[in-house]
């Protein structure tokens, strides 16, 4: 869940994964579960005329759930096309490698629900919808749930998370499981965004040797490569919203407590939440409606009794920027000149849809919660992670014992870089500890009172802007990432919401702009992106060429 802060490079990397996955039939398994799987081979530059025309290429939901009534799709008709495409694009062609696992009882699940909708009706307007789920997410079925780690290979969840109960009884289908980095990416200092011992490398589809980002790296990469209608990805820091931005798609990172956390692989109860990746503002809307829900298992989700709403697209509103005040701010730009040239553009834009901007309006505080918030996550990341082990199961029941595994198999689970972050936590004592809750403390302080509220309140804003960060970078196992800038970390910390959107193009390769605002203030998040995304129309395809200059 867990992406990097742009002012702490030298301790995390943000989180993606996956790898090449062996072929298997369709709707099959992967079994890759005994060694790492080998690196994907090389893409030759004619990898992009080789991918065929697909005939779901870019469908919203909407038009999905219009075929479906119509008759002209049905359920398993429309889950057998996203299968077929994962075989053709993802594990053969150019091998994005964003799947891990897809669902073998997928096509099952989607003739029941052709059935019911026949008898029924359909349940809203995710019935029939084939979904796809980090696999750090327990799915009560036969898929795996094991963060990318063969630590935890070959396990099974005893049961859904909540969100997936939620995506359940909403008719989704539950296509398959997506590849992320490692442990969400909580491993190492030194990681390789998008690779995990059980999956191996994800690639970027708009240049095959770009890195996707992370950790939701397999769920961004198979949104815009059309391998789903809508994915669910997980963030601690930057973990939506960095692969979403690299893979030019709509992220949302809601408020911590709109979604349950139960039944979720943590890093940091304090931060965590999952959330909507899709390729526009309005399926993300969908999604999130279907995905929020008090649940007596996360305790977090009772403070969005009244707050919450079921059903998000009522937001959707193409004036929504006419009389909004935003807040520009300015200290997240400045890392690249591109970048900013795109972010000014997105401004006139504003602008001229009526949006009153208030620029500068900068977070300055966003630049001193960075060592408390690395403290933050490794206390919670020993104490979540060892809760959620001792209640899976398994031999694998604490972060002493993955510590141990990793160190057993390092030629399959540290063939790139280390586990420095899991000895770091591993070293820490009880969340009573003084230097915990003085850290806690101070990422509340700085986030939220001196952060975002008081600079919402200050200038009277709506929400505020900044670029979610630069162009992907290229994937390097020898160096690790190469990050250029962002600006999760101001509504990560806080635990308030962030939505990116596509804003331009660098070259072949996509960049975002984010929304983030006060605690609970999704539905205002939703109205402006949804107005940016309708008056600029920024998404593309990608083209999974083998390689581009940015």
């Amino acid at each position: 869940m867990r992406g990097r802060a742009i002012d702490r490079r030298t301790f995390l990397h943000l989180s993606g994964a996956a790898g090449a996955l062996a072929a298997a039939g369709l709707g099959g398994v992967s079994t890759r579960t005994d060694a790492a799987p080998p690196e994907a081979a090389p893409v030759s530059p004619q990898s992009a005329g080789a991918v065929r025309p697909f005939d779901l290429d870019e469908a919203p939901i909407a038009d999905l759930q219009r075929s479906m009534e119509n008759g002209s799709l049905t359920a398993r008709s429309l889950a057998e096309s996203y299968l077929g495409r994962i075989e053709e694009i993802d594990r053969g062609g150019p091998g994005v490698n964003a799947v891990i696992e897809t669902n073998p009882e997928a096509l099952e699940i989607a003739a029941a629900l052709d059935e019911e909708r026949r008898a029924k009706g359909a349940r809203g307007p995710l019935h029939g919808i084939p979904v796809l789920l980090k696999d750090n997410i327990d799915t009560g079925d036969r898929m795996m749930t094991t963060a990318g780690s063969l630590a935890l290979a070959g396990r099974t969840a005893a049961k859904d998370a909540f969100i997936v109960e939620r995506l359940r009884a909403s008719g989704a289908v539950i296509l398959g499981k997506t590849n992320l980095s490692e442990w969400a990416n909580f491993r190492s200092s030194h990681s390789s965004s998008g690779w995990s011992a059980r999956g191996g490398q994800t690639r970027n589809p708009y240049a095959l040797d770009r890195n996707p980002c992370g950790s939701s790296s397999g769920s961004g990469a198979a949104v815009s490569a059309n391998l789903c209608a809508v994915a669910v990805g997980t963030e601690t820091d930057g973990s939506i919203v960095c692969p979403s931005n690299a893979n030019g798609v709509v992220g949302i990172k809601p408020t911590v407590g709109l979604l349950s956390r139960a039944g979720i692989i943590p890093i940091a109860h304090s931060q965590d939440t999952a959330g909507p990746m899709a390729r526009t503002v309005a399926d993300a809307a969908i999604l999130l409606g279907a995905l929020a829900g008090i649940d007596s298992a996360d305790a977090a989700t009772a403070a969005s009794e009244g707050r919450a709403h079921a059903d998000y697209t009522r937001f959707l509103d193409a004036r929504g920027l006419s009389g909004a005040r935003i807040g520009v701010a300015r200290n997240f730009f400045g890392f690249s000149e591109k970048v900013d040239q795109i972010l000014a553009a997105a401004l006139d834009v504003m602008k001229a849809e009526g949006a009153v901007l208030v620029d500068p309006a900068n977070l300055e505080k966003a630049r001193e919660h960075g060592d408390a918030e690395f403290e933050v996550l490794l206390y919670e990341f020993k104490a979540d992670l060892n809760a959620y082990l001792a209640s899976a199961g398994g031999s694998v029941r604490t972060l002493a014992d993955v510590i141990d595994f990793n160190e057993k198999n390092r030629d399959r689970e540290m063939p790139f870089f280390g586990q420095d972050i899991f000895v770091t936590a591993e070293g820490k004592g009880p969340l009573t500890e003084k230097a915990y809750r003085k850290a806690l403390e101070t990422c509340r302080k700085l986030s939220r009172k001196e952060g975002i509220d008081a600079v919402i309140r200050e200038h009277e804003l709506d929400a505020i802007v900044a670029p979610t960060g630069g162009p992907a970078w290229m994937t390097d196992h020898v160096n690790g990432d190469h990050y250029s800038g962002g600006s999760s970390n101001a509504a990560a910390v806080a635990g308030y919401p962030n939505m990116t959107v596509p804003a331009g193009f660098i070259g072949a390769l996509p960049v975002g702009i984010s929304f983030f605002g006060a605690a609970w203030s999704e539905p205002t998040l939703v109205k402006l992106a949804y107005a940016f995304e309708r008056a600029t129309r920024v998404r593309k395809a990608p083209r999974f060429l083998a390689s581009v200059e940015a």
